[in-house]
Parts: structure tokens; C-alpha cells; sequence
């Protein structure tokens, strides 16, 4: 371990449990109470915020297993750590971009693309289209969506070669794509697979169960995982194995639990008022693709924005 000691301020700091002993270090800084997440707990190390027993930790030092005992603190304002304000385009936090693709963290209330009959309308993709003009006029082109209300990332390609072989994995399901929601209720059991047929109405622009027989019925599938419970709620994982539209929204709500703010998808004689909230509470949080060019994975998070955050603490009140 590196000899740099922090100063007094290194804050704040935790001791390891008997229980932590043996985890991995970055995994013990990625948990709630503490960083939050991998990425910010990565970000961290990289930029020298980490001290164990007072020694610097480096980026290489993520996998140590921690000790019972071990002394973890963080200097969040070390001098020279600091991290350049994040890149933007328009509304949208860039979390990457490179020749083929830019993947954007888009606002609840903006649409992803332009609708057809909304085409003045603002839009990730315009956002995008603008900021990627440089001497000459330039269309990022659009390999999924995500509902206006919804938050999260977005991925947009640069060509048409990059394009097609993200929709294809898309097309094959191999993307990892983890939602966070928070439903009324708390669905039983805790951890489970919802699945369902279901059609597209063009002319209500909803999804509803389809019969067996239906020749346009598809396939939706979504594997959920309860993360935290409130006296009237529940903050769920929601994983995407297919990729219907409102699929999240559409599956909660056929059990009993729609999402907390739904407006569209709700059981009859629920009462969406019983818990305040201005938009449905979905988050694209995380997405895992293989990059169109050399075929690394590349994974993403976007942090849970501020109306969720605060819905989250008002629930735990």
C-alpha cells in the first residue's frame, strides 16, 4: 500500500465489521450507506479519496479483501480530486461518447425521440443532434427508447454500421438493461419473474394482455427483485429480458402494485393519490452493451434523480 497519509480530514470513515471481513473493498464502498454505488466507489479510488489505515488506496486496490478492523476513510475534498463538471448536451448528462456511440442520462419530462405528431417537441435525440454539429450537420440515430416520464440512459449511435449491430443485440436480448421502480405495495414473493403476452393498441397507445392465439401477441418478460420496503411501497430491481413498450409499467401494475405516480397503467378503483408524485417512478439505472466496434462491454448507471430521491426518503419518513 502506497506511504501517502491523509490529513485530519479525511471524512467520513468506518471501521470494518466482523461481518464485512473478506469483502471486496470496492464492493464495501459501493454499499447505500456509504458511496452508493461501484461507479462512485471507482471514481473514488481513481482519484486518490480512499484511505485504508490511513494509507492511500489506488484503483488497483479495489479487489483487497478487507479486515475486521480496518479503518476506511475518505477525503472528499483532497486537494487535486476534483472532477471536471460533467459533459452536457443540452438537458442531458453525456456519461459517454466516443466515434460510434454517446450514451446520455435523459430527464424525466423530455421525449427520447421526436414524435410523428409532436415533431416541435423537445428531445433527447435534438440534444444530442446538436451538440454532436461540427462544421457539418450530423444525425444521431436512435437504437432504443425509454417513455418521456421515464428517467435514465438513453444510447445513441453515430453511423449506420454502429446502429444496426446495437439493435441487434438489443433484437437478441443481450443487453443488460435494470430498472429501479417504486410500486404501491410490496409484491409477493420478494424476487421473481413476471411474464406476460401482450399487444400493442395503436389507436389507445397502450399495451394490453393478449390471448395465446393472438397473432400479435409478444412476449414480455422481466425478472424483479424487492431492494427496500416501505410502511407503503416498495423500491424494486426490475431486469429487462424482452423490451416491450411500458413494459415495466403495464406487468407491475397487472398485480396489483402499478407504479407509484402511474397515470395510464392502474388497477380499477386504486387511488394513485395515496402517495404523491408527479411522474411515473422509473429510472433506466443501469445498461450493459457490447461496444459496435470491438465487441468490449461497456456498462453504464445513471444516478436515481432528485424527485426519486427525495420520494425515497419521504417513504422511509
Amino acid at each position: 500500500m502506497p506511504r501517502v497519509r491523509a490529513s485530519q480530514r479525511t471524512l467520513p470513515s468506518w471501521t470494518v465489521s466482523g461481518t464485512d471481513a473478506g469483502v471486496r473493498l470496492d464492493k464495501f464502498l459501493a454499499a447505500p450507506e456509504r458511496l452508493g454505488s461501484r461507479p462512485r466507489a471507482v471514481d473514488a479510488l481513481g482519484r486518490g479519496k480512499v484511505f485504508i489505515n490511513s494509507a492511500e488506496a489506488k484503483i488497483d486496490d479495489a479487489g483487497t479483501r478487507l479486515r475486521a478492523g480496518d479503518a476506511i476513510g475518505i477525503w472528499m475534498d483532497r486537494p487535486g480530486s476534483a472532477r471536471r463538471r460533467a459533459a452536457t448536451a443540452g438537458a442531458l448528462q453525456i456519461l459517454y461518447e466516443d466515434s460510434a456511440l454517446i450514451v446520455v442520462n435523459k430527464p424525466a419530462g423530455l421525449l427520447a425521440v421526436p414524435l410523428q405528431q409532436r415533431r416541435d417537441a423537445a428531445s433527447a435525440q435534438e440534444y444530442v443532434r446538436q451538440h454532436m454539429r461540427s462544421g457539418r450537420r450530423r444525425r444521431p440515430l436512435v437504437v432504443h427508447r425509454i417513455d418521456r416520464d421515464t428517467s435514465g440512459i438513453v444510447v445513441f449511435a453515430k453511423n449506420a454500421l454502429a446502429q444496426q449491430q446495437l439493435k441487434d443485440q438489443f433484437e437478441r436480448r443481450e443487453p443488460e438493461r435494470v430498472y429501479l421502480a417504486i410500486l404501491h405495495g410490496h409484491p409477493v414473493p420478494p424476487e421473481g419473474t413476471w411474464r406476460d403476452l401482450l399487444t400493442w393498441d395503436p389507436r389507445a397507445l397502450v399495451q394490453k394482455p393478449a390471448h395465446p392465439r393472438d397473432p400479435r401477441a409478444k412476449e414480455a418478460v422481466s425478472l424483479y427483485r424487492v431492494r427496500e420496503r416501505f410502511p407503503p411501497a416498495a423500491l424494486v430491481e426490475v431486469r429487462l429480458d424482452t423490451g416491450k413498450r411500458n413494459q415495466i409499467r403495464v406487468q407491475a401494475a397487472r398485480r396489483g402494485h402499478p407504479l407509484v405516480g402511474e397515470r395510464v397503467y392502474r388497477p380499477q378503483g386504486h387511488d394513485a393519490s395515496a402517495i404523491p408524485f408527479e411522474r411515473q417512478a422509473l429510472h433506466a439505472w443501469r445498461l450493459s452493451v457490447r461496444h459496435p466496434s470491438d465487441g468490449r462491454l461497456l456498462t453504464f448507471e445513471a444516478p436515481l434523480p432528485d424527485d426519486m430521491r427525495a420520494l425515497i426518503d419521504r417513504l422511509r419518513d
